[in-house]
């Protein structure tokens, strides 16, 4: 039996959703430790728990599956560190960010709620969306 178009492009969209489930987390947590780094000199998991309202126990599970995948360094009672992967990571997570905040603010969305869902829509933009709020950004911002 065939799978009728409709069904197939909701499964790739749905499998499009899980992977970017799968890595919000951890663009969430390099972007924030670069931006610690940048901002106090290092990134402690008491700084990422707090940044983030989560306990200790799950900042170091999350740093332990970054570690795993090659995205941070740390060593016990030590700073976190972003690798050379993590960092750029942490940069296209930081400009999909920035684009998808400079397109809403362009709508005329307030700062702060253009701030927090730029936070969530980030991770689940496509990048040919992406291309086209830059291109939007770009075009509204000639001049």
């Amino acid at each position: 039996m065939r799978t009728p178009p409709d069904a197939a492009r909701r499964a790739a969209a749905f499998r499009r959703m899980r992977e970017a489930q799968r890595t919000e987390v951890a663009e969430d947590y390099v972007e924030l430790i670069g931006d610690l780094i940048a901002t106090t000199g290092e990134a402690r998991l008491t700084d990422l728990a707090e940044h983030l309202g989560v306990s200790q126990g799950t900042v170091a599970k999350v740093v332990q599956r970054l570690q795993r995948e090659g995205l941070v360094e740390s060593l016990p009672y030590r700073s976190i560190f972003l690798t050379a992967r993590g960092a750029v990571v942490a940069a296209a997570s930081r400009e999909r960010h920035r684009i998808v905040h400079d397109f809403l603010r362009l709508l005329g969305v307030d700062e702060r709620t253009a701030e927090a869902d730029a936070e969530g829509i980030e991770h689940h933009v496509s990048e040919t969306t992406l291309a086209a709020l830059k291109a939007f950004i770009a075009d509204r911002t000639k001049g």
